[in-house]
């Protein structure tokens, strides 16, 4: 067999055997996740629009703007306030799911199906069979509160509700998520611990807060972080159910950075909002990781 000629070596000598399976994969993230990452840091210090005339570099003009828009700060707050609404019902309902599945329920697929198959649907579906419920005059929880003598509710155009109305949608639509997540931790729980309380003669509810509830401690802080980080990013079920109404009391800053890119066209000072918001989700981020590293040290 021939050597290489003039110290020549074949590409799989070149590069480690795990970076040529995993090129493919960076490829594609380089070119759908870092360019457009990069691109988008270049279009905030523009004056970029949706018109025809030619962009110009602005420096921080769009940033400093962006920082005295009340507009931004005021659908940051909605932000805010969903994530604050959402949170502690995903994670507390999805754990009593899992809880109520994992004791042996008679039909656990019934059961299982059941609570996870509506973080199957599409957003669409979702709204769509959300907007119906909520009509004022043929909806089902209105036809509800006439039944039950107490007087109908403007679900979606009441400023004091609609909010309240999303997180419900919110909440039956991807509490699924978390289920599944819960139950995975419940089954990974050795036996051999709710035996040994067993026969020191603990009961059901001394199990619960003794052995079950500390030793989903860690998945809960993982679900608490997930579920803070996709509440932070809301926009489909908003925009379908409500598109940020009434009177922009719903929006969220997603929303209002697609309102002033694409209705106001103006991608530019768009760009620079999504990369505030993008810095506030990170410093979110990072206070919740060092929140946990202490609390597990």
């Amino acid at each position: 067999m021939s050597s290489p000629r003039n110290g020549a070596l074949p590409a799989r000598r070149l590069l480690p055997p795990g970076l040529l399976f995993a090129l493919p994969f960076l490829v594609l993230f380089a070119v759908f996740m870092l360019w457009p990452l990069v691109q988008g840091l270049w279009m905030s210090l523009t004056d970029t629009s949706l018109s025809a005339h030619a962009p110009s570099f602005i420096g921080l003009d769009n940033f400093t703007e962006a920082l005295k828009d009340a507009e931004m700060w005021r659908a940051l707050g909605h932000t805010v306030w969903f994530t604050a609404l959402s949170t502690v019902p995903l994670v507390v309902v999805a754990l009593g799911m899992a809880l109520l599945v994992h004791t042996g329920l008679p039909g656990q697929w019934v059961w299982r199906l059941a609570f996870f198959a509506p973080y199957l649907l599409p957003v669409g579906a979702v709204s769509l069979l959300w907007l119906w419920l909520y009509q004022p005059d043929l909806g089902l929880y209105n036809h509800l509160l006439d039944a039950l003598g107490l007087g109908q509710v403007a679900w979606l155009s009441d400023q004091s509700v609609a909010m309240w109305a999303i997180v419900l949608t919110t909440l039956w639509w991807t509490v699924g998520f978390n289920f599944l997540l819960y139950l995975a931790a419940l089954q990974s729980i050795p036996d051999h611990l709710y035996e040994a309380a067993a026969i020191d003669g603990a009961g059901a509810w001394r199990r619960l807060w003794s052995i079950t509830l500390p030793q989903l401690r860690r998945i809960t802080a993982v679900i608490t972080v997930l579920q803070i980080l996709a509440s932070l990013k809301v926009f489909d079920q908003v925009y379908l159910l409500t598109k940020g109404g009434p009177d922009n009391s719903t929006r969220p800053v997603v929303e209002y950075v697609y309102d002033v890119g694409f209705t106001g066209y103006r991608l530019g000072y768009a760009s620079a909002i999504s990369y505030i918001f993008f810095a506030l989700v990170v410093l979110a981020s990072a206070a919740q990781y060092t929140a946990l590293r202490r609390r597990e040290k």
